[in-house]
């Protein structure tokens, strides 16, 4: 079964032509409640994307570890260039 096209109301910006841009910014909702609920769902997707992953691995220890070793060598930056 072939995929139903989506209105341009609900594409993805980075799915838009560029000779829609124009009627895709014009379908937007630009009042407070509608800015507020885009500022929502990117806030949700930035959760489920890296907070909320439901399998952890090595990858989010290992950017603590370096993150870590980056600060404590910037704190350590006199000592050690002597």
């Amino acid at each position: 079964m072939a995929d139903r096209p989506v209105p341009l109301k609900d594409t993805r910006l980075l799915d838009v032509k560029l000779g829609q841009v124009p009627s895709w910014i014009a379908m937007r909702d630009f009042t407070p409640s509608g800015l507020i609920g885009a500022v929502r769902r990117g806030y949700d997707r930035y959760l489920n994307k890296y907070i909320n992953v439901k399998k952890g691995g090595i990858g989010g220890i290992a950017m603590v570890l370096f993150g870590y070793v980056v600060v404590s060598y910037v704190w350590n930056y006199e000592h050690l260039s002597k």
